[in-house]
């Protein structure tokens, strides 16, 4: 099955052998791709709404893979039982929106090693939920593809003797010698994307500062004092966001 390079960079993210749930699977792409190249022995494809579950399950029995993937509909991790999968994946969704799935099913992610995550937005958000919930980001990847800036987030369990710990990864660090980013920025722009920001990294932070820009013309037309402090924030925010831009390399792919 040919994937968008988006489903792809998610699919290589599940273990070999994996069992796995792909929660608002739309047309089950990804299951049916990871069963066939044997990321996954068995899948279950989650969806809320009758179109794309339709569509899901039409896929996996055209697939001839009705033994091995299961089309379930329902909200979110409620069409899971505790333990049925070792490996989640949930993308296309907004980072607010998947962390809310995840904290309403916090009971069902007991045996899961390992979450693979595709916000479209606000993935400050979900950084946030996974440090708070211990999930260590073990990797992220950032991409363009049809004109669309994706990321993805490779989370698992906190643990002693891990590869990495939230600790390690999120510590004060500095950037090229000039710039010193906390906590609060590598939530932000991503502790892994910054190692290895390139150009996609750089086109993801120029479009987000061209939308501050727009902000602030707005908030310009107000004389509330609220106004006046909120755009003094988003300047700052800009400003250091160029400075950080302007020590990382702009080369890489």
């Amino acid at each position: 099955m040919k994937l968008s390079k988006r489903l792809q960079l998610i699919l290589d993210q599940i273990p070999q052998g994996s069992r796995l749930a792909d929660i608002g699977s739309d047309h089950a792409l990804l299951p049916v791709a990871a069963v066939e190249c044997g990321a996954a022995v068995q899948a279950i494809a989650g969806e809320v709404n009758q179109g794309p579950f339709e569509a899901a399950a039409k896929q996996v029995k055209e697939s001839g893979m009705e033994d091995c993937i299961q089309v379930r509909r329902g909200d979110g991790l409620e069409v899971l039982s505790a333990g049925e999968a070792d490996v989640i994946t949930i993308a296309g969704m907004g980072g607010s929106l998947i962390a809310a799935i995840l904290d309403r099913g916090i009971g069902k992610l007991e045996g899961v090693r390992r979450l693979v995550l595709q916000p479209n937005v606000g993935e400050d958000i979900l950084r946030k939920w996974l440090l708070a919930h211990e999930w260590v980001l073990i990797d992220e990847f950032i991409l363009e593809e049809d004109g669309k800036i994706y990321e993805v987030l490779v989370a698992e369990p906190e643990r002693p003797g891990g590869p990495v710990t939230n600790e390690e990864i999120y510590s004060q660090r500095a950037i090229a010698g000039k710039v010193s980013l906390s906590a609060e920025w590598l939530l932000r722009m991503g502790p892994w994307l910054i190692r290895d920001a390139g150009t996609v990294f750089h086109d993801k932070w120029k479009s987000e500062i061209g939308k501050m820009n727009q902000i602030l013309k707005s908030l310009s037309r107000s004389d509330q004092d609220t106004a006046k402090g909120k755009a003094a924030e988003i300047r700052a925010d800009i400003e250091f966001i160029e400075e950080v831009l302007a020590c990382l390399p702009k080369d890489k792919p």
